[in-house]
């Protein structure tokens, strides 16, 4: 009996030490593994990371030509991520945005209503952050918290909640119906996986900020966040704007899932590159370049 908690303990620490590995910015990943400060790999593993590093590139280069094509066409495109907490849903959208142009792409993470909003018609604060002619929007979260938090916490009545099925798709309709591409993401993870996730968090300063109570609270409540989840989708998953769910107990393989999967629902196209020239630097004799004064200067500390 103690040999297989030993056991167990060691393949637990070692599958969280890797969850705090998988959650870093692929170039820190790399830093680790080169100073030999990362668990050493066997040759199968090393073997998916080097592919999973040239795929996430190559993919990321294909995002560049779909945020051309988006900007040069005029679309509008809206993504919205959904999933438990500790799903993955940010990482995928950092390693989304990574390389784009943000004056093109942006972020919607809104937080919980104010006094004022609660008052307003339901959708009303998500609308100022929908697309213009050539933007993406990717919601970290998004009008489906009354589907899922607001529902399980209590925080909108049944009325409310009944509310909010009968006009989504309805709304939903109407953004498309207007030019509005939408495509919406469930990241589905396990009791187990969510779990490590969170001690994960717990024990690692610096992703301590993404525990809020509310996140420790939805762990207890598990049940009642896959009942919502399984009702959500049923009455929500539309023609023109349907449900896609991503596997993401593994993180790297739902990076590339979600990715790959999302350059397919778009109908892109290479433009023409144009050849750029460097102009050439002109002098002016009459200028002279002044010092900046010593006490304006950064100290170099290393």
């Amino acid at each position: 009996m103690s040999t297989h908690t030993i056991n167990y303990n060691d393949m637990f620490d070692a599958r969280l030490l890797q969850e705090f590995y998988d959650s870093y910015e692929e170039s820190l990943e790399l830093e680790l593994e080169e100073a030999g400060l990362e668990e050493p790999l066997d040759q199968q593993e090393k073997a998916w990371r080097i592919r999973y590093f040239r795929e996430l590139l190559h993919l990321q280069g294909e995002l560049v030509k779909l945020q051309s094509w988006v900007m040069r066409t005029g679309k509008r495109i809206v993504i919205i991520f959904e999933g438990r907490d500790a799903a993955g849903k940010g990482g995928v959208i950092k390693r989304i945005t990574q390389r784009l142009n943000p004056r093109g792409c942006r972020v919607a993470a809104l937080p919980a209503p104010n006094e004022r909003e609660r008052t307003q018609w339901y959708f009303q604060r998500y609308v100022s952050h929908l697309p213009a002619a050539g933007e993406i929007v990717l919601f970290d979260r998004s009008w489906y918290n009354r589907a899922g938090v607001e529902k399980v916490m209590g925080f909108c009545s049944d009325e409310e909640y009944e509310e909010f099925y009968r006009s989504v798709p309805e709304f939903e309709r109407m953004l498309t119906r207007s030019g509005i591409q939408i495509i919406k993401y469930w990241f589905s993870i396990t009791d187990e996986e969510q779990e490590l996730r969170f001690l994960s968090r717990i024990h690692d300063p610096l992703k301590q900020w993404k525990l809020s109570p509310m996140d420790l609270e939805s762990r207890r409540r598990w049940e009642d966040y896959t009942e919502a989840k399984e009702v959500m989708l049923q009455r929500t998953n539309i023609e023109e704007a349907p449900w896609w769910v991503v596997q993401g107990v593994d993180k790297k393989k739902a990076r590339l899932n979600c990715i790959s999967h999302l350059l397919q629902q778009v109908p892109y196209e290479e433009g023409e590159s144009s050849n750029i020239t460097l102009p050439t630097r002109v002098h002016k004799e009459e200028y002279t370049r002044h010092s900046v004064p010593e006490s304006m200067i950064v100290p170099d500390r290393y």
